[in-house]
This record gives C-alpha cells, structure tokens and sequence, in this order.
C-alpha cells in the first residue's frame, strides 16, 4: 500500500457488481469530507451517453479507452484534493487500469460478497429501477463471470468482504483499515 495516512490522497474501490463500490464510496467520502467520484459517470457525463448506449453505440473497446482516458485525467486531478473513486465492475480487470493506478500510488479496495448475495443485490436495485440488466437474466453467466473476474479484483490492496454488513459498517471499517483522515478542513472544526 502507500505510506502514511497523510500521503493517501485517494481510495480507488474495486469488485463485481453489486459489491457496493458506489454506496460504500459515497459514504466513506462523506465521512471524509473527500470527493467521491464514480468513473462510470465521468465517461458518461463527458460523452453525453450511458455506458450502455456507448457499449451500443461504439463497442465495448472504444467504452474501455474512454473510460481508461477518463481515469488517466481523474488520476492527475488527485494532487489537488482527496478522492474516493469507485470504479465499473469490467474496469479493473483490463490490464493497465491497475497499472495506472499502482503508478500513481493509491490504494485499492476488493468489496467482495458471496455470487449468490451479490445477485441478490442486483436484482433489488433493478426492480427499484425498474430496468433489468441483461445479465441477470442468466443467472449461471452472472457466476461466471464472477468467478473469471474475481482472480483480478483479487490484485487490490486490500480485501473487505462486505457480506451482512452495512455500507455504513464497512465505510468504517475501511477507514480504520487504511488509516485514513478527514480532509484537514474538518480537523480544525474539531479543535
């Protein structure tokens, strides 16, 4: 991992989905008082689409140099401030999105949970939105590439199983984990 708390300007969260990265991110930024971030949305606010319509649109490998372009600038903007990113469930399990974030020095996070909770998750969150994703609807392809993912995610820094616990719970735990600080703005509120 990185060296002191001081030096860790940003938190990158990794996992399948359904692992919890944008609801755990959310909440550890808060908790912070750091930027969170969700790369998926940066592509998508930048390209005027939704990852879907890019995936329709322009193909799978064109979405990844996207979203790999759209890491690249969010990396160089961490100087600047403090950051929870929480990255698509494909991002990083393509070869040089962990080497851009190892070459930058911010720690990884794995929120891993059982396949079976995981799918549970999803499916909840697509009948809130009532829209289904396409890959729920076979239920031993959502296993499988769940599996065949799970050897990359496992390259994080660190691996928090989030099974029965709370996204408020594990945004805790993370932060002890890490050793991570509040944004020096709250520290002098605290004095």
């Amino acid at each position: 991992m990185t060296g002191s708390s001081e030096s860790v300007r940003a938190v990158v969260l990794v996992g399948f989905m359904g692992s919890g990265k944008s609801s755990v991110g959310r909440v550890l930024a808060e908790k912070l008082g750091w930027t969170f971030e969700d790369l998926d949305q940066r592509v998508e606010r930048r390209q005027g689409k939704t990852v879907a319509q890019i995936f329709r649109d322009n193909g799978e490998e064109e979405f990844r140099r996207l979203e790999r372009e759209a890491l690249q600038d969010l990396l160089s903007e961490v100087h600047a401030g403090r950051y929870v990113i929480a990255l698509g469930g494909g991002a990083f399990v393509q070869d040089s999105i962990p080497d851009l974030i190892e070459s930058a020095r911010i720690p990884t996070v794995f929120l891993d949970a059982e396949v079976d909770h995981l799918l549970a998750r999803c499916e909840a969150e697509s009948e809130r939105q009532g829209a289904k994703r396409p890959l729920l609807e076979n239920r031993e392809n959502f296993r499988k590439l769940y599996e065949a993912r799970r050897p990359r995610y496992r390259r994080a820094s660190l691996r928090k199983q989030t099974d029965g616990k709370t996204v408020e719970q594990i945004a805790v735990e993370l932060i002890q984990d890490l050793a991570l600080e509040k944004a020096a703005v709250d520290k002098t509120t605290r004095d």
